[in-house]
């Protein structure tokens, strides 16, 4: 997997994309990571990549040109996909996260700053992702969310594979319940049923928690997953 980030601030991924499993998966080249600044592809002496908007307007807006170069000095491989990160977009979720990481091989991602982009840089994208209904000071921030959700699904970076088949919203469900030792701390024990050994009776415990922290915590994804499994037509 080839991700390119077309970013003003190179120097935000530093430290994320050297550490813990992110850090291993590039040295392990499981997944390459090319940083591009658009600064240098600015066409004034100042290296200026924003502009006052027309029309008038609080901020500055990103301009189209230096964008455009950096994407298009880029290699292109068959399974490409350009992303531009914009609260805009349509919010991330692990669907979408498997689809890129199975179906794709490069991956290039645009991060809006300032007050946003020229309407013209949209044209560049196959795809507007955002993170949620709010709004950062960058699109840095969620770009690095998307390539930590991608790396870490890739084959190789994580140790035991079979714990990504059971995490949350993987089947539409919140993750049960975790613990580990002691049994009890400060009053509080770790169901019985998790120290009995039996394996069959773990999953149906664990299954049902699922099942009660999704309906609980967000009655949203519950609906989804109840709407998807009701018969549809005849009686």
């Amino acid at each position: 997997m080839q991700i390119d980030v077309i970013t003003l601030f190179p120097d935000f991924f530093a430290s994320p994309l050297e550490s813990g499993l992110l850090g291993k998966a590039i040295a392990k080249e499981i997944a390459k990571v090319n940083l591009v600044n658009p600064r240098q592809f600015a066409l004034d002496k100042h290296h200026r990549v924003d502009d006052i908007p027309y029309g008038g307007g609080v901020g500055m807006v990103l301009k189209p040109d230096p964008i455009f170069a950096a994407v298009e000095s880029l290699s292109v491989l068959p399974k490409r996909e350009v992303i531009l990160l914009t609260p805009q977009g349509c919010p991330l979720n692990q669907s979408i996260l498997q689809e890129l990481a199975t179906q794709k091989q490069q991956l290039v991602l645009i991060c809006g700053h300032y007050e946003g982009v020229d309407e013209r840089i949209r044209y560049l994208a196959d795809r507007e992702i955002s993170l949620g209904d709010f709004v950062l000071t960058c699109g840095e921030i969620p770009a690095l969310a998307l390539i930590n959700g991608v790396i870490r699904l890739l084959p190789g970076t994580v140790g035991k594979e079979e714990s990504l088949k059971a995490e949350s919203f993987q089947e539409g469900l919140l993750d049960y319940p975790q613990y580990t030792r002691p049994a009890v701390f400060r009053d509080w024990e770790v169901p019985e049923i998790l120290r009995s050994g039996n394996h069959q009776a773990i999953a149906k415990w664990r299954l049902e928690e699922q099942k009660k922290r999704t309906q609980k915590r967000r009655p949203d994804l519950w609906e989804k997953l109840y709407s998807s499994k009701k018969p549809s037509g005849g009686q």
